[in-house]
C-alpha cells in the first residue's frame, strides 16, 4: 500500500512540477516578446514648457494639441511618425490631406502658417529617451530639447 502512495506522490509531483515550469517559460516569452515589441512612446504625453499635449498611438500617428491658440480653442494635428527602435530615432512628418482637414474643420478661423508655426518645431527627426514617465527628444540637428511627462 505505501509503493502505490509513493507511486502516486511521484506522479502528481511530476505534474505540478511540469505545470510550474511551463507556466514560468510562459510569462517569460511574454515578457520578453512584449519588451521587443513594444513602442516605448506610445502614450500621452505632456509638456508644460512647449503648452503642448502628444498623443502617440500604435499607428503611426501622433495627435498634438495645443491648448487655446486661437479665442479658447485647442487646436488638434495629426502627425505622422516613424521610430527606429534600435537607433532611439523618431521622425515626425506633416501629411498635406491632415493639413487641409484642419483648416476646413477650423472654419477658417486657422491658417497654414499658423498650424505649421504651432507643430513646425516637431516636423523633424529626434533622438528620444524614455526614462519611466518622462520622454526627452533631443533634436538632431541643433539640439534643441523638448521635455514629456507622460499622463
Amino acid at each position: 500500500m505505501t509503493v502505490k502512495n509513493e507511486e502516486l506522490r511521484s506522479r502528481v509531483w511530476r505534474i505540478v512540477m511540469t505545470g510550474s515550469t511551463l507556466v514560468i517559460v510562459v510569462i517569460a516569452v511574454f515578457f520578453l516578446v512584449r519588451m521587443f515589441r513594444e513602442n516605448p512612446i506610445e502614450g500621452t504625453w505632456n509638456s508644460e514648457d512647449f503648452d503642448m499635449v502628444l498623443t502617440v498611438k500604435g499607428n503611426s500617428s501622433i495627435e498634438v494639441k495645443i491648448p487655446e491658440i486661437l479665442e479658447g480653442e485647442d487646436v488638434k494635428v495629426e502627425l505622422d511618425y516613424a521610430i527606429d527602435k534600435d537607433e532611439k530615432t523618431l521622425s515626425i512628418k506633416l501629411d498635406e490631406t491632415n493639413m487641409d482637414s484642419i483648416i476646413e474643420k477650423s472654419d477658417g478661423t486657422l491658417t497654414e502658417e499658423i498650424v505649421t508655426s504651432c507643430v513646425g518645431p516637431l516636423l523633424t527627426t529626434f533622438d528620444y529617451s524614455v526614462d519611466e514617465d518622462e520622454m526627452t527628444l533631443t533634436e538632431r540637428e541643433y539640439g534643441e530639447q523638448y521635455t514629456f511627462i507622460k499622463e
